[in-house]
């Protein structure tokens, strides 16, 4: 009877710590970012070419850097809790760090400057 309850209660907290990793603790995972801090570097970047510029072609690529930035940040902020598996929020939003917390600055930086192509096989992530 002792070696059935025992164990029945391995299996029991087996389970438990099994939920725990698998379920719970992804759940409490908080990913950060902080926009401002990517949209400064990108203005910087963009008024440094932009005052360098001498002919119409150098603004032309200073105008074209702003678009591709523009249209890369929504699809990147978008990708960032598929990377992570969890929630992300704005940097500013949070009162407090945690040791779940994740910041994802850097991330996404490196999504904008590097952008992953999307996956012949799956037509939503094409668009």
């Amino acid at each position: 009877m002792l070696l059935h309850a025992s164990f029945a209660l391995l299996i029991v907290l087996g389970t438990l710590a099994a939920y725990d990793r698998v379920v719970v603790r992804p759940a409490q995972r908080v990913g950060v970012v902080d926009v401002g801090e990517v949209y400064r570097q990108k203005e910087a970047e963009f008024t440094q070419l932009l005052t360098r510029a001498t002919t119409d072609a150098d603004r032309e690529k200073a105008f074209a850097l702003a678009r591709t930035f523009s249209q890369r940040l929504p699809a990147a902020l978008e990708e960032l809790p598929r990377d992570c598996a969890c929630l992300v929020v704005l940097k500013s939003a949070v009162a407090g760090l945690t040791p779940r917390t994740v910041d994802l600055t850097a991330l996404l930086q490196q999504k904008l400057v590097h952008p992953q192509t999307p996956h012949r096989n799956d037509p939503e992530e094409a668009r």
